[in-house]
């Protein structure tokens, strides 16, 4: 696990997302996980141009995002539409 992701704030990425700290497997906190770390990737992206392997590195955490929403809105419209808004994602 990188070093700008701890345990206690992968825990309370979980906790606010995925309904408690132990419930991993949710969509919508690997979906709020997920943006976390792209958020921190494009943060170092800024300073380090060049980095080519965090910048694969992001774009295939954007792309499991991406599959996880379009699976969200696929079964739950009204909480991927609650999970976007409240992530300050898409539209």
């Amino acid at each position: 696990m990188s070093t700008y992701l701890t345990e206690e704030k992968k825990n309370e990425i979980f906790a606010e997302h995925g309904g408690s700290a132990t419930n991993t497997g949710s969509t919508e906190g690997q979906i709020a996980l997920f943006t976390f770390r792209i958020k921190a990737l494009s943060e170092h992206l800024k300073s380090n141009k060049q980095d080519n392997s965090c910048k694969r590195s992001m774009l295939t955490l954007v792309g499991k995002r991406k599959r996880l929403l379009k699976y969200l809105m696929q079964k739950d419209i009204q909480g991927y539409r609650n999970l976007i808004e409240k992530l300050g994602i898409r539209k």
